[in-house]
């Protein structure tokens, strides 16, 4: 017997604990509601009066939580994590959801950005699968208030400090099982001695990228010796590489300027083809001499992983990176596998911009956390549709599969009368893809590069205003002004 497909509202909220199947039912219509229209503000999202009461009336109910929405979508993503052969990534990064302007939450949130601004600092875990780079959902999110220490705080008080923003990384990544077929990737911010000790303790694998130069112990066990003690980037500098490959680097521009050293320096960066080498070694990581977390005394056994640019181009920086990680490297393959799970990241980075600029996660208007929270769960799920689109774009069947299967049919028809002057309902999700992406500026040539993401936002943005125009000109109609 064939199934029918389930829709994205039936995947992941079709088991949400809200106390009335009856709600749970209007959350998986909802759902599938916003994610034909992720963007815009909600009244955009739901552009029927109708669904947009029955959203505020749920996200009203005691028992909608950020938990109970986000714990159906969990279990969605278990489920799919079960099915992967291999290892799967979870990726874990924070992003400052900024609700300043929400004046009757301004008491409840707390600071972001330089500290006059109000909000949450939303730590996110996401599973990736490495083969396919393809997103498979949000294992887990922290919405964290950053409180004021107090001005006379101890570094002892610190420590146990409950709020204490460090312990982030523990709190996104405790509900997660305790599996080798985890691979736990996190930046520089993870690099704290407490989290790296639980991380070897937790049972997953793990990469994270260097922040300090931690005194090390070079070798695993008998091999390592105190009378050898120095320091981590100058031991893995000094390591003759193990292997190299090129990378292709894309240009960036940044209006941005980075103060280094007491020089000014500009983050752009010029499109090039890198010559990579990578080198390795097993470390002990000695305990710092200042405790800063709740953490033991002893070493902890890993291996440092650094990959490098050798003779980058006059005026360009070179690419250079340290990673950590408990997975054991014994050759080159090795080696390039941690460099690739790294490489990964930057996923987490588009999600974020997913969720704020293609889904306007700040944008939501409530008077209350209780109220706002479940929302947030809610467009965070949904921003995966836009990954999911990218994704879907790059599967062997894209050509085929009908992108209506993925977005709004609303979203191809306009689309594609932009494209082609004449409305294709039977385009296909390459079509719509390429087509968004030659609306943010991409020229689609042969010797072009994959659009990237802010190419794709700027499609997005321009498609959302023109659907807007076109809700406009319906309403015009129907007033008999045409």
């Amino acid at each position: 017997m064939v199934l029918p497909l389930q829709t994205f509202g039936q995947v992941n909220f079709a088991n949400a604990q809200l106390g009335d199947k009856r709600r749970t039912n209007r959350l998986v219509q909802l759902a599938d509601s916003m994610a034909r229209r992720p963007s815009g503000t909600l009244p955009q999202k739901f552009n029927s009066p109708k669904d947009l009461r029955a959203f505020y009336r749920l996200m009203d109910r005691d028992q909608v939580t950020h938990e109970a929405i986000l714990a159906s979508h969990r279990e969605a993503t278990w489920h799919k994590i079960k099915q992967i052969r291999g290892p799967v990534l979870i990726l874990h990064d924070a992003t400052e959801l900024d609700f300043t302007n929400h004046k009757s939450l301004s008491d409840d949130m707390g600071q972001i950005g330089n500290g006059n601004r109000r909000g949450y600092i939303a730590q996110n875990s996401l599973a990736v699968n490495p083969k396919t780079r393809q997103v498979i959902g949000l294992c887990n999110q922290v919405l964290h208030h950053r409180e004021d220490a107090p001005k006379d705080e101890l570094t002892a008080q610190k420590r146990k400090r409950e709020s204490r923003e460090s312990r982030l990384w523990l709190r996104g990544a405790d509900p997660l099982a305790n599996s080798e077929k985890l691979v736990d990737v996190c930046d520089r911010g993870a690099d704290t001695f407490e989290f790296l000790e639980h991380e070897l303790a937790s049972g997953r694998r793990f990469v994270i990228r260097a922040s300090h130069n931690r005194a090390i112990i070079p070798g695993h066990g008998d091999q390592g010796s105190s009378d050898q003690a120095c320091y981590l980037r100058n031991y893995a500098a000094s390591l003759p590489p193990a292997g190299h490959w090129t990378l292709s680097v894309t240009s960036k521009v940044d209006k941005k300027v980075r103060v280094r050293k007491g020089k000014k320096k500009s983050a752009n960066r010029r499109a090039r083809e890198a010559k990579m080498a990578v080198s390795f070694a097993p470390v002990q990581i000695k305990p710092p001499a200042k405790k800063l977390g709740e953490h033991g005394n002893d070493p902890l056994a890993v291996w440092v992983v650094r990959v490098w640019e050798e003779d980058p181009p006059a005026g360009e920086e070179r690419l250079e990176w340290f990673l950590i990680t408990n997975q054991p490297v014994l050759d080159f393959e090795d080696a390039y596998q941690v460099v690739g799970w790294y490489e990964c990241r930057w996923i987490i980075e588009e999600y974020h911009k997913g969720m704020k600029t293609g889904c306007s996660i700040e944008s939501p208007q409530f008077t209350s956390e209780e109220r706002l929270q479940p929302a947030i769960a809610l467009i965070s799920v949904v921003a995966l549709t836009l990954l999911q689109m990218r994704d879907a774009s790059r599967r062997w069947d894209a050509k085929k599969r009908k992108a209506t299967e993925v977005i709004c049919s609303d979203y191809v028809s306009v689309l594609s009368a932009w494209r082609h002057g004449q409305i294709k309902p039977d385009w296909s999700i390459h079509d719509f893809f390429y087509a968004l992406a030659r609306l943010g500026g991409h020229q689609n040539r042969k010797s072009d590069h994959p659009p990237g993401w802010q190419t794709i936002w700027r499609g997005w943005n321009d498609l959302q205003a023109m659907l807007c125009g076109v809700d406009a000109m319906k309403i015009v109609k129907r007033c008999g002004q045409t």
